[in-house]
């Protein structure tokens, strides 16, 4: 027992050499980030424990290098006076005032060795935290705008809606800059009217049709794309998807047979052993020795396989309709097969495996109908169409 205490508390105390080695490298390549949040990390749990103690100074020193070079960078970037470095200082100051705010619950913190609380020179950033956003805020407000009025492409579009939204989440209700970013918004879609062929001689089922043009099912519709299984006359299509079937195939119903004979020596009774005077011999305990009796036993087994087989073959195209110029096309093909089996026999079933047992409870079923083979080929169809839409990219 006191064994296992005594590596219990050598792997504790290598686990916390380990954290505290981790956190000093961290400080020594000037992440001081991650120092501070392993720092933070393990004095939460217990600011008191007396291995916690590196922690305190390793948290104090990168605290004020942290702070050091984040107000160097700042200043630095205010001396460049460029309206785009508005969010890193804005991101920057809000940083500086998280990482406070961070410290503050846990202080104070005593350092044994030197008699003293460690120290942390906080500073108010409110003031410029508000007056950098407002800047930024502008700033976003007249770039977004600038897109949006300038536009030549749909990325202008969106990078104009990217800006509203920051805008939006930053300061929200800023002038008009809702109403320009649904404007944005509207403008940067793509938008995809579906349509399927069929050019083979089998009736596709309705309920498949309907289940390969559900694009809800896809999970393909995101930000900027939208796909239309039913267009709509108000809106100005970006992109045709075709979905072709070119040949769907029907094999026979087939029922082939095969006939397995199978013999086995099994167990029929006992007898007593007897030794050469007829009389019945007992074993060391007093009983009759028994002796098995074996016969052999003969079955002939009917395997029947049913057997249908369905493949769909056809091909999914992308068309640009502003340049009428098809822009990727994409195989489409899938196979279903139905078999089952089932099986009877003659003789005497205590000469077959028991897979072969199983098998004699098994009955003949109807084959599937032609339409129901061609649904559920279509369902890995499905599949394989929503790979194809989730790979595709318009721009």
């Amino acid at each position: 027992m006191k064994k296992l205490l005594l590596l219990s508390s050598l792997a504790l105390l290598f686990i916390a050499c380990a954290g505290i080695k981790k956190t000093q490298e961290a400080l020594n390549i000037g992440n001081y980030g991650n120092a501070i949040n392993s720092s933070l990390s393990n004095l939460a749990e217990n600011k008191d424990k007396k291995s916690n103690q590196p922690y305190i100074l390793l948290l104090e020193e990168a605290y004020k290098k942290n702070t050091e070079r984040e107000l160097q960078e700042i200043s630095f970037l205010q001396k460049e006076n460029n309206p785009a470095n508005f969010e890193r200082i804005f991101d920057s100051y809000t940083q500086l005032k998280n990482i406070q705010e961070r410290i503050r619950p846990i202080l104070p913190l005593y350092i044994r060795d030197e008699n003293r609380n460690a120290k942390f020179s906080f500073t108010n950033y409110d003031e410029k935290i508000i007056s950098v956003k407002q800047d930024l805020s502008d700033y976003l407000y007249d770039n977004a705008s600038y897109f949006l009025s300038n536009a030549s492409s749909k990325a202008d579009y969106r990078k104009a809606y990217e800006d509203f939204a920051y805008l939006d989440k930053l300061s929200p209700g800023y002038s008009d800059s809702k109403e320009k970013q649904e404007e944005a918004y509207a403008k940067g879609r793509d938008f995809v009217k579906v349509s399927m062929i069929n050019d083979s001689d089998q009736i596709i089922p309705s309920r498949l049709e309907e289940d390969l043009l559900n694009f809800n099912t896809y999970g393909v519709n995101n930000l900027w794309t939208e796909y239309h299984a039913q267009p709509r006359k108000n809106i100005n299509y970006d992109y045709e998807m075709q979905v072709a079937f070119r040949s769907i195939v029907i094999s026979p119903e087939k029922v082939s047979e095969k006939q397995i004979s199978k013999e086995r020596q099994i167990k029929d009774g006992y007898r007593y052993a007897e030794d050469a005077n007829g009389k019945i011999l007992k074993d060391s305990l007093g009983n009759e020795i028994k002796i098995d009796n074996f016969k052999t036993v003969r079955c002939d087994f009917h395997q029947f396989t049913q057997f249908k087989a369905a493949q769909v073959v056809g091909n999914v195209s992308f068309k640009d309709l502003r340049t009428k110029q098809t822009i990727n096309t994409y195989p489409l093909a899938s196979e279903f097969i139905f078999q089952h089996i089932y099986a009877n026999y003659q003789g005497d079933k205590r000469a077959l495996e028991t897979d072969l047992l199983n098998l004699i409870n098994v009955v003949s079923v109807p084959f599937p109908s032609n339409e129901q083979m061609v649904y559920d080929a279509g369902e890995d169809v499905k599949g394989k169409l929503k790979n194809i839409l989730q790979n595709q990219r318009f721009n």
